[in-house]
């Protein structure tokens, strides 16, 4: 299976999920290069590797159409051998992947170089939203001491992720950082509250790694003319502009 693929199982890297997540999909990894940019790269789990097209795994998962997630368990287009197994980036173990290196420049946010990989990874944490937050934000000393040799790779992250967001406020792009909804359990399993879900730091952080990958991808595509799908926005209906205007207005 590693045979013709890019080795990065040397490199520095990490899974950051939620709290509660069943499986993993994307990985981190981020050095700074010589002339002091970025070399940001973004893993994705190669489910495709396991699953060709036509075959009954494929059938099976285009009747069920989608993963389907409930608070207290998951329902997985492929069987937990695939789901949770081999197709999720856990730590401690290889996995196979496609790969976007990025190079960014340290002071724009742009991408100057980018490169594709069929990859094997093996990350080195399985880390939570909470836990790179309480190192990040909180300067947590316990959390500091036990994660020490990755901090300062969550730092680079941090400083790569203010530069990325001011690149995009800069571009015109509107920040809703949106709270999910977040549905508590009783004993029994019956809904006891839905609360908003907190979002921090190393949210907005794998967010903006992810939309720079989508972007990179969806451009190399776009310039190999590859026939792909993309959601668009139409251009709104002027009417409809004119009364959001005079309703804003006051």
């Amino acid at each position: 299976d590693r045979q013709g693929r890019t080795d990065f199982r040397p490199w520095e890297t990490v899974t950051i999920d939620g709290e509660h997540a069943r499986d993993f999909d994307d990985a981190i990894s981020i050095d700074r290069l010589p002339n002091g940019n970025f070399w940001l790269a973004v893993h994705i789990a190669d489910v495709a590797h396991y699953v060709t097209e036509g075959s009954p795994l494929d059938t099976d998962a285009y009747e069920r159409s989608t993963s389907v997630y409930f608070p207290e368990r998951a329902v997985h287009m492929f069987p937990s051998e695939l789901s949770t197994g081999l197709c999720s980036l856990n730590p401690h173990v290889d996995r196979l992947v496609q790969s976007c290196l990025m190079e960014v420049d340290r002071k724009t946010g742009a991408v100057v170089r980018y490169e594709m990989h069929d990859g094997v990874i093996h990350s080195h944490e399985r880390m939570t939203y909470d836990g790179v937050n309480a190192i990040l934000t909180d300067r947590n000393p316990a959390m500091l001491e036990r994660y020490r040799p990755l901090v300062p790779m969550f730092e680079r992250m941090h400083e790569l992720f203010e530069i990325l967001n001011m690149r995009r406020r800069r571009r015109g792009s509107i920040d809703f950082d949106l709270k999910e909804s977040q549905i508590v359990l009783d004993d029994e399993g019956l809904v006891a509250a839905v609360i908003a879900a907190e979002r921090n730091v190393a949210h907005r952080i794998i967010e903006e790694f992810m939309l720079l990958a989508n972007e990179t991808v969806a451009a190399h595509l776009e310039q190999h003319h590859v026939p792909s799908l993309y959601r668009v926005h139409e251009v709104p209906d002027p009417a409809k502009v004119e009364v959001f205007d005079e309703f804003i207005t006051t």
